[in-house]
This record gives C-alpha cells, structure tokens and sequence, in this order.
C-alpha cells in the first residue's frame, strides 16, 4: 500500500479574493458617470480645451464690464497697432479691438449655444418618436429630414437672412432650420437599439405610454451620443455664423461678431493685419477647444473606445 502523505494546511497559498478584502473591493465600485469622469479627466488634450473654453466665456462675461472703452466708443486713435492701452489695437473707426473682441465672444458663443439647444430640443423629439413609433409614422418623419438634408444647409440659411431682418434672433432661426436633423438621425438611430431591451418592454408592457418611455427610458439611456452630438455643433454654428457674418449677413453695426470684425480686418490686412489676426485667432482656438472637449466626451462615453 501506498504511504499516506501528510498535507500541512499552511503549504497552500489562497489564490483571489480573501473574506476580508471583500469589503474593501465592493468600496470601490465606480458608477457609470464616475468612470467617463475618470476617462475624461485622463484626456489631456480634452482639459486643455475645457480650459480653453473656460477662459473664453471668463473674458466674455467680464472683460466689457471692466474695460476702459466701450464696445462702439470712438477715440482720436485710427488703425493703431498694439500697444499698452489698447492691447489689440484699434480699428478705422478708432474703437478698441480688445474689447471689441470679447463682446463678439459674447454674440458668437450665444448664437453657437442657443442654436444648439434649439437643436437639442427638436433633434432629440422628432428621433425619438420617429424611433419608438416606427412603421409609416417613421417612413414619412425620416423622408422629411432627408428633404431638408437634401437641400444645401448654407442656402437655406442665407435665403432666411436675406428675407428677414438683420440679429440675432433671425440668425438663430436660420441655423435651427436644418441643424437638428443630424440631431434627430442620431437619436433615432440609439432609440431603435435601446427600445426593445427588456426594461423597455418590461415597461411597455406594464402599461407604460409612448411619453413615459421616452423620457424616462429612452433619452436617459442614450444621453452619450446626446451630448456628444452637442458639444460638436456647438463649433459648427460658431462657424456658420462666423462666415455669414463675414459675408455681411450678421449682426448690424455697430455691434460686434468674430465675423464681422475678421470682414472689416480683411479690408485692411496689409495696412492693419492686427484686426484680422485676432478674431480670426479666437474663433479657430474656440472651435478647436469645442472639438477637443467634443473628442474626450466620445471616447468617455462610448465602452468600446475606453482603455
């Protein structure tokens, strides 16, 4: 017979998780929105641009309220370049660049905005219904979108300017007339993925009606792309209003945009170039911003692109 071998219990080594590590591990369960945190905050290119776009909306609130001059105030000095009391210079007229800069910020990033949430709104309804509807209701909703997107977005625009007023308001309009159909794609696109997950027929079934689902299931569930949809047509309005502007289909004198005053540099880039340099500086260093921050919220938000 084989001699029986004795096995001291302190020969073997506990392999994974000990009884009292158990507690310390379930401590450090990370939430879903506590981990794109963690995700974004890693992006350095992503806080860069936060920073960025923080500092930009900083000067826009305050640098009107505390300058010397005023957006539309004339001093005895004409096309003057850079110097210690007017830190960007002047433009024909003898009004303060530097000022002036910072109250378009406040009209370009307002336009940019309030297109985007109009945007938001009308984007992320007509998805949403033409998503969880579905059937002919959902035919006719996305050949209507295929309609507006068929025809050029710039001459939609610029035939709303031409006919209403010049402001902002109209300018918002002209934005938000087709801008929310790349919303509304979209949307639709997470509604049709989410809606037959279990919690969703789960609550159909319980009676829920198309309201309830939307809000409560649907746009929470798909609040990712959402966001990131907006981040990214915040730069896109910027620009679009920029470049009307410059066209002269902006803002009336004398109040200020980034394309109004990169319009009124370009007539005096060899003579002036520093009316020119500056807005066209800031609006390709805040849609850069908005892009990078727009970038890190993807890669945050979507499981796939995480590391």
């Amino acid at each position: 017979m084989a001699e029986e071998v004795m096995i001291q219990a302190s020969e073997f080594e506990i392999v994974g998780i000990r009884e009292n590590q158990t507690d310390v591990l379930s401590d450090k369960t990370v939430s879903f929105w506590g981990e794109v945190l963690h995700t974004f905050r890693r992006n350095k290119l992503a806080i860069f641009g936060l920073i960025v776009l923080a500092m930009v909306t900083l000067m826009a609130i305050f640098v009107p309220m505390v300058s010397p001059f005023s957006f539309s105030e004339q001093t005895n000095s004409y096309n003057a370049a850079p110097n210690a009391t007017n830190w960007f210079g002047t433009d024909n007229l003898g009004r303060d660049i530097f000022v002036r800069v910072w109250v378009g910020a406040r009209i370009s990033l307002f336009i940019g905005l309030a297109a985007a949430l109009i945007d938001l709104v009308i984007g992320v309804l007509w998805g949403s219904i033409a998503g969880v509807v579905g059937g002919r209701v959902d035919n006719v909703m996305m050949r209507i979108a295929d309609i507006l997107t068929a025809i050029p977005y710039l001459l939609i625009v610029i035939l709303l300017l031409v006919v209403l007023d010049k402001g902002l308001l109209p300018m918002i309009i002209a934005l938000s007339i087709t801008g929310w159909v790349r919303m509304a794609r979209i949307v639709r696109g997470e509604v049709l993925s989410i809606k037959n997950q279990e919690y969703v027929l789960a609550a159909r079934t319980l009676g829920a009606n198309i309201w309830h689902l939307i809000l409560k299931h649907l746009i929470p569930n798909a609040m990712g792309a959402i966001i990131v949809t907006m981040t990214l047509s915040i730069p896109s309005a910027i620009f679009t209003e920029s470049f009307l502007s410059y066209l002269g289909l902006g803002v009336t004198p004398p109040m200020a945009s980034w394309g109004t005053m990169a319009s009124e540099g370009n007539e005096a880039i060899m003579t002036a170039p520093w009316r020119l340099i500056f807005p066209a500086l800031l609006i390709s260093i805040t849609i850069f911003a908005f892009n990078a921050v727009g970038d890190g919220l993807r890669d945050a938000l979507d499981p796939k692109l995480r590391k």
